[in-house]
């Protein structure tokens, strides 16, 4: 006997069709989440049923509530779904059938959902990242401001020196009131930043893998941060070439025949993760001659966005491989140049 339910969750309300296969009947409902009791509902299942709900950015208490009662919750793929549609009509109903019928035929998508540490820390991330944001808009604002009174410093405005003559500049009217209230949020959000990154921290201490991959030349904190508990468990990839699909890294493909044509990376997955990459890549070209001449050719034959797109892609590998051997950066390399060596002393023997 098993119990399978399908779930179409909304901000307010939620269509639910579930399917007891002890009787063999399908029901439906719709619960309102402020006049309804959504917990009472789910408890009302005797034994641990199959829920299946489509991926949103506002269902974590939804989330909760199952894994406490001690049901099984499969997340799947919204693009992925929608993809077994067969019908133009599209409803709340059809959602929630649509959900059921995969569930019940094994043919869910269901996605990886991490843990409630790796929840904490990725969230941890993105509000850093808003916060940041924020703080480049600040600045952009008071460089429009100086800008349009003749001071032009560029970086150096937000130096001690260059504070001193921003507040110097005879303002008035809304610029006086920009700058004032531009100011006193750079120093909160300072503040504020420097707290979460000191939360960050504290959770990198305990975890041996960021102190490994972090071994990477100009792979720091946020990075590894965001590699590990995204990639985690890095034992769900099979082969590295997933990790550049799951990251946006690799290209769109519209090939067919013996015509290949190669696009854009795809931007599907962690945009956050992708952008962290990115960074660290332009950091890692400088500690690391490898991926330097990578990306010196690459730059001469493309240009600069594909070439450290590319060097992002690769560090990524490198560092998915770190963490699935257990290694860090110098037995990394140390493999690869043995590896090298095993493969020319082989050529050279079939050769001679």
């Amino acid at each position: 006997m098993a119990v399978y339910i399908g779930v179409d969750l909304h901000v307010r309300t939620q269509t639910v069709c579930w399917l007891d296969t002890a009787d063999g009947e399908e029901h439906q409902l719709t619960l309102d989440h402020e006049r309804d009791d959504v917990r009472a509902f789910y408890s009302r299942f005797p034994v641990a049923a199959l829920i299946g709900v489509e991926a949103s950015g506002y269902s974590l208490w939804f989330h909760g509530i199952i894994e406490e009662l001690g049901h099984q919750l499969l997340v799947g793929d919204a693009l992925a779904i929608r993809q077994f549609a067969r019908r133009r009509q599209k409803n709340d109903r059809r959602d929630a059938q649509l959900l059921l019928d995969l569930l019940r035929h094994g043919d869910f998508p269901a996605i990886h959902i991490p843990t409630p540490a790796s929840r904490e820390v990725l969230a941890l991330l993105r509000y850093r990242h808003r916060l940041v944001r924020i703080r480049t808009m600040l600045r952009n604002g008071l460089q429009a401001v100086a800008l349009s009174h003749r001071l032009r410093l560029g970086a150096k405005l937000f130096t001690a020196a260059g504070q001193q003559r921003l507040a110097a500049l005879p303002l008035t009217g809304a610029f006086a009131v920009q700058r004032q209230h531009s100011l006193a949020l750079l120093v909160a959000l300072a503040e504020q930043i420097a707290a979460v990154e000191m939360q960050l921290q504290q959770r990198a201490q305990s975890d041996s893998r960021i102190a490994r991959l972090r071994t990477h030349p100009g792979v720091g904190l946020l990075t590894s941060l965001a590699v590990v508990h995204a990639l985690d468990p890095v034992s769900r990839f099979d082969r590295a070439r997933r990790i550049a699909a799951y990251c946006g890294l690799d290209p769109r493909e519209h090939s067919s025949g013996d015509t290949q044509r190669f696009g854009h990376i795809s931007k599907q997955g962690n945009r956050l993760l992708r952008f962290l990459l990115i960074e660290a890549a332009h950091n890692a070209i400088r500690g690391d001659e490898h991926l330097r001449r990578f990306y010196f050719h690459l730059a001469a034959t493309k240009n600069h966005a594909v070439a450290i797109v590319a060097v992002a892609r690769k560090l990524v590998l490198r560092l998915y491989r770190m963490l699935r051997d257990d290694c860090d950066y110098h037995q990394f390399r140390r493999r690869g140049r043995d590896a090298r060596r095993a493969r020319e002393s082989h050529s050279q023997i079939t050769s001679g």
